[in-house]
């Protein structure tokens, strides 16, 4: 991988800011806008939208989700939840409703009847959600980014700032920055304050990653945030030397700091999408920088192991923050440790100044005894499962410590902790959507992710027979994943989810088929199938004494396997 003298890629250059002059006369020379020039783009309006060039990838696979959640209704319809992805929504024109003879037509509409306000969630509203990302498609997806952070640092510039109007807390790892994310937001939220987090990628709908007051921001909102930076991302696109518009990643990015700032929000919980230096979620400076676990993944930009994918994530640290620092090999913190004394960042670090005590699993969870920077918090009753969690508990407890400045004398409102962690919801981890036969969702998408489902399943659940649907992107490393499940599951049904990039059929077929061997896979054209066949294959047996209860069912290998799966099974966005 080719590397610059300050990281892994060249930062994008610029010229002297003037088109060239073809006549020669110097006629007709405009300024153009300069992206590390924020007064080159004085006195400028709306310029016209700059299409992406066709040949360039266009992958809107982390959206895929939207459409068919959109166009078919939400969760509605099915048969125990799964199939009949909606309604149909073809409506005709609306017929007039009859109104008073004597009404103020001045003061209601055309036929008497007073007007409604829209629902900002209805399917009008859905319809514009989906005009708005179509548009957004068209820009580099997450899966390539031209690292530099000129493009969102204008755009800041140009909206005012609003990063700079709250505390940050910015999460950056391999595994569980989802999830720590949401147990911090409920941590502030409960000790009073008003968040925003933003988090990528979402499961169903992409309105899930920007979220006010612990909840998704509606679609009218969505739609109107895009319209009101429209205009700014339009400027960034048209002063960039190489013709590289802005990615959707950062447009995205802008527009939740913007919907942070005009909430007003009191702190922001932002997790990074890739990486973390180049990331755009970087042009913030957090006052607590969180790392959660960092293993092997997006190889293409981190590297080909975990120590140069922390030297990536570790460009979050910034000078004077608190570094939050989960369990690491010690060659990873390593790296993490010396980014920290570079900008001399204070440094907590799990196993040593926090920590999980004591840990019992628990009906519909597990119970733990953390120890914070403030001291020890026991009873902490929380509804997920693993160890895995427990330690991202820990994690997040002391994220918010360091935020409020707890220490040795200082501890959080146990209470208050207690509650908090009580009402965490984290939506496609080990996610339980049918009882009879049990089936779990989760969203894990590497190897790392799937040693913690596969330890949990172990550890915590006692199947008869366990049966995984298995869609995988194409891009990641399938054969780590079914490595990983093999121990715990009885057959795998290989499927393929609705993304772009999912892996072709033939081939994860293939891969599981030398992991399994050939009697133990099943493969379906497409997850509702699958689904289906997984659970008749946990509710058949050869033998006649033996219970057909306690089977289960296991979906997973990507973040869109687990949100296709919710849509299947009725579950909205959260």
């Amino acid at each position: 991988m080719p590397r610059g003298e300050d990281g892994p890629f060249e930062a994008e250059e610029f010229d002297d800011g003037f088109d060239d002059d073809s006549n020669g006369d110097g006629a007709g020379r405009e300024r153009r806008r300069d992206l590390a020039d924020p007064d080159s783009f004085a006195g400028v309006d709306e310029l016209g939208a700059r299409a992406h060039d066709e040949s360039d990838d266009i992958d809107p696979d982390l959206d895929a989700p939207d459409a068919a959640y959109t166009v078919g209704g939400g969760s509605r319809g099915g048969i125990g939840g799964i199939g009949q992805l909606g309604d149909n929504l073809a409506t005709g024109p609306v017929p007039d409703l009859p109104g008073a003879e004597d009404a103020e037509l001045h003061e209601l509409d055309d036929q008497g009847v007073e007007e409604q306000p829209s629902d900002p969630n209805g399917q009008q509203a859905r319809r514009e959600l989906m005009a708005v990302e179509a548009e957004l498609n068209q820009r580099w997806p997450e899966t390539k980014i031209a690292p530099s952070l000129a493009r969102i640092q204008a755009l800041v510039t140009l909206l005012g700032e609003p990063h700079r109007g709250y505390p940050v807390l910015h999460v950056a790892g391999t595994n569980g920055k989802g999830s720590v994310s949401r147990m911090i937001d409920a941590l502030l939220t409960r000790m009073g304050l008003r968040v925003g987090r933003y988090t990528s990628p979402h499961l169903q709908l992409v309105t899930e990653r920007i979220a006010l007051d612990g909840h998704p921001i509606s679609a009218a909102k969505y739609v109107d945030l895009f319209r009101d930076v429209a205009p700014y991302v339009t400027m960034v696109d048209g002063a960039s030397e190489d013709g590289v518009p802005m990615s959707k990643f950062e447009v995205l990015t802008g527009m939740a700091f913007a919907a942070f700032s005009d909430a007003p929000v009191e702190a922001a919980v932002v997790e990074a999408g890739l990486g973390g230096a180049w990331d755009a979620t970087n042009v913030a400076d957090g006052d607590v920088a969180v790392i959660t676990p960092i293993g092997i993944d997006h190889v293409e930009y981190l590297g080909p192991n975990a120590v140069d994918a922390a030297a990536e994530k570790a460009g979050i640290i910034k000078p004077g923050s608190v570094a939050v620092i989960a369990e690491q090999d010690q060659d990873v913190l390593n790296v993490l440790l010396e980014r920290a004394v570079k900008v001399d960042a204070a440094v907590a670090r799990a196993g040593s100044e926090f920590g999980v005590m004591e840990r019992e699993v628990a009906v519909g969870g597990q119970l733990l005894k953390l120890q914070g920077l403030g001291g020890v918090y026991d009873d902490i009753f929380l509804p997920l499962h693993g160890a895995h969690q427990a330690a991202n508990a820990a994690l997040a407890l002391a994220a918010v410590e360091a935020f409020f400045g707890a220490g040795k004398d200082k501890q959080l409102v146990i209470e208050a902790v207690r509650e908090a962690f009580a009402e965490v919801e984290n939506p496609g981890r080990l996610e339980r959507v049918r009882a009879a036969p049990t089936v779990l969702i989760d969203a894990a998408h590497n190897p790392m992710g799937a040693r913690a489902l596969a330890t949990t399943v172990a550890e915590e659940f006692s199947f008869r027979r366990l049966v995984a649907v298995v869609a995988v992107m194409a891009d990641k490393d399938a054969r780590g994943i079914l490595d990983a499940l093999e121990p715990v599951v009885s057959e795998v049904v290989i499927t393929r989810n609705s993304a772009l990039r999912s892996m072709p059929l033939d081939e994860l077929n293939e891969q599981a088929i030398s992991i399994f061997g050939e009697d133990r896979v099943l493969a379906e054209p497409d997850l509702e199938t699958a689904v289906e066949t997984a659970i008749g294959l946990v509710e058949q047996s050869d033998d006649p004494e033996e219970p057909l209860s306690g089977g289960g069912v296991l979906v997973t290998g990507s973040v869109v396997t687990a949100g296709d799966a919710r849509t299947l099974f009725g579950k909205e966005p959260s």
